[in-house]
């Protein structure tokens, strides 16, 4: 039998702890990513991307087991999410202006090839609404700050203001890129209370007129 890796475990861009802001190195790394607008929790699309990911994120993971014989549980779920104005994260909490990428990390030796393979054979019985918008794609990171949230994702705000208000800008940096979150509690199954969610933003050192980037 092979060993099968836990990526959460092997990675040190999956640990966080919660009231602590900390910085990381994230590396290259590929997911299979879904794209979409809106509130979350009102928008089909945001249910429909989520419903295509899996099916073809356990067809690479049992298609690595048995044609490479290696085995790995696959990751939990990922967003990135942006705006036009950032602050509809932290103030006004606008959902319906939010972007957003859906996301399942897939280990390197995943190829294209066998991504199509896995679309293919992800479309044979029930297929998925939006499987056809599943991408195979690699995401660049670098240094990042995140932290743990425990709780509601409609309380991340105060956490978020201070990640991206104080913390970042008392360290010389600004923000690059998207906001990035990941799903450690499964959010249909676990109440909101309880869930864990890893927060994590992309920095860079601030230019000369400290304009924040997206």
């Amino acid at each position: 039998m092979t060993d099968k890796i836990d990526f959460k475990k092997t990675l040190d861009s999956y640990r966080a702890q919660r009231g602590r802001f900390r910085f990381v190195d994230v590396p290259d790394m590929q997911y299979l990513m879904v794209d979409g607008h809106g509130d979350p929790n009102t928008s089909p699309a945001f249910a429909e991307a989520v419903e295509a990911l899996y099916p073809v994120a356990y067809k690479l993971k049992f298609a690595s087991k048995q044609g490479l014989g290696r085995d790995y549980v696959v990751p939990p779920l990922e967003g990135l999410w942006w705006a036009e104005d950032m602050d509809s994260f932290t103030a006004a909490r606008d959902k319906s202006q939010w972007d957003w990428t859906m996301m399942l990390m897939v280990p390197g030796w995943i190829d294209q090839a066998m991504f199509a393979t896995a679309v293919e054979q992800a479309g044979t019985k029930n297929r998925p609404a939006r499987l056809d918008d599943v991408r195979l794609e690699a995401l660049s990171e670098g240094r990042c700050v995140q932290t743990l949230h425990i709780g509601s994702f409609d309380d991340e705000a105060d956490v978020l203001a201070q990640l991206h208000d104080e913390f970042i800008p008392s360290h010389g940096l600004c923000m690059v890129g998207k906001h990035h979150e990941i799903y450690l509690s499964d959010f249909r199954k676990v109440a909101p209370e309880k869930q864990r969610t890893i927060l994590r933003q992309r920095v860079r050192s601030a230019n000369a007129a400290d304009v924040r980037h997206r």
